[in-house]
């Protein structure tokens, strides 16, 4: 464990991006928060190359897995300002795992849906439904107003997916109401995703990052 984390840390000032990026993955996967300090500075010198977008990706998601509560500013700045679809995606999971002050807290996800940037809800959806949060009725009427306002976004066409998957572990008229929409749907992964949720199954999570 020491061994395979040492050598991570070392990947992180490598002169080249894709070893950096292989570095915060392994970080990412070991999710040791010993490691937060290094993976922030890190964080800090790679968002002033929009070139790399892959590595930032990785670097936010490895933050998320080992940083805490007084990373979220930190997180929340960057989400404000231009980035690529991918980096917003793991600025918007990372606020959300860190940015709980209990364990079922919809805040972070809620900043996230109403900073009005699909990509950044997308990435806070994603870890609602990958954490399998049992959010307050009132913030899942929220969550499920947000998708179907984006529900036919030919730009943001998987929107639905994230709370499909999280619709399992929710309940009442609204929840299945939505899951039943999305169950007919032509894109497959969320039709299948609302199948699953209307048995009470997360199934299978499918994401492209």
């Amino acid at each position: 464990m020491r061994l395979a984390r040492d050598e991570a840390l070392a990947l992180l000032t490598n002169s080249l991006s894709a070893r950096r990026r292989r570095g915060a993955k392994r970080l990412r996967a070991l999710a040791d928060p010993t490691t937060a300090a290094q993976v922030r500075t890190a964080l800090e010198r790679e968002v002033l190359d929009e070139r790399t977008w892959e590595t930032q990706y990785q670097l936010v998601m490895a933050l998320g897995m080992t940083g805490g509560r007084g990373d979220v500013e930190q997180l929340k700045r960057p989400a404000l300002q231009p980035h690529s679809a991918g980096v917003y995606v793991a600025l918007g999971d990372a606020i959300v795992r860190l940015g709980r002050e209990f364990d079922n807290d919809p805040a972070p996800a809620l900043w996230c849906l109403q900073q009005q940037d699909v990509r950044l809800a997308d990435g806070a959806l994603r870890a609602v439904a990958m954490l399998r949060l049992s959010l307050p009725d009132s913030a899942i009427d929220d969550v499920l107003d947000y998708a179907e306002a984006h529900f036919l976004d030919r730009n943001h066409a998987y929107l639905p997916y994230w709370p499909a998957v999280a619709a399992a572990g929710w309940s009442g008229p609204r929840v299945r109401a939505f899951l039943g929409r999305c169950s007919q749907d032509s894109r497959q992964i969320v039709a299948d995703a609302a199948k699953d949720a209307l048995n009470g199954r997360y199934g299978k999570y499918v994401s492209v990052l």
